[in-house]
């Protein structure tokens, strides 16, 4: 799975750009911010961007001094970025396999790291609901084998999510998963 951009693109710089800006599209980042969180150097990193930006895969946008990039989300193949993206870092299986068999479930967040689009290889999860400790431990752990990444989960019912939800406001936080009516 992880080989699955590694065959097609060489530069792993690009394979964490791609990620970073497909994975959460409201994602925005200047050059020296991506720079230091790929611990590379800032000329590496502008090489990727210009490229991306070349191919409209990425947009950009004057902020003051500084430019901000950001996935353009009407170039043709954004959707398929985005599922290729979401296939890399395990979350379709974690929406398939783990939220999808968790019964009295009624939403699903991805929350910090991962959902800013940061690979850590720890996904945190806030899930919504009633839910069996014991068989969203048993599904963690065979997920996290499959994905070869660590799943911690915070499960809260409908009032503590509501008397957490000041606290959300403050962490990079997105909605992968919710009960349809």
């Amino acid at each position: 799975m992880e080989n699955l951009f590694t065959g097609l693109i060489s530069s792993k710089t690009r394979i964490k750009l791609l990620v970073r800006f497909f994975f959460n599209p409201q994602t925005r980042s200047y050059l020296r911010e991506l720079a230091k969180e790929f611990n590379v150097s800032t000329n590496l990193v502008r090489k990727e961007l210009n490229q991306l930006t070349k191919t409209n895969l990425l947009k950009c946008e004057k902020n003051g001094r500084q430019i901000q990039y950001m996935a353009n989300q009407e170039h043709p193949l954004f959707p398929e970025l985005k599922s290729m993206v979401g296939k890399v870092m395990g979350i379709d299986y974690v929406i398939d396999d783990l939220v999808g068999r968790l019964g009295d479930l009624e939403r699903a967040y991805l929350i910090d790291d991962y959902a800013e689009g940061k690979d850590t290889g720890i996904i945190d999860l806030l899930l919504v609901g009633n839910i069996n400790q014991y068989h969203l431990n048993d599904l963690s752990r065979k997920t996290e084998r499959y994905i070869k990444r660590k799943i911690r989960t915070l499960v809260l019912d409908k009032d503590e999510f509501s008397a957490f939800q000041t606290k959300l406001k403050d962490r990079p936080c997105m909605l992968i998963w919710e009960v349809k009516n």
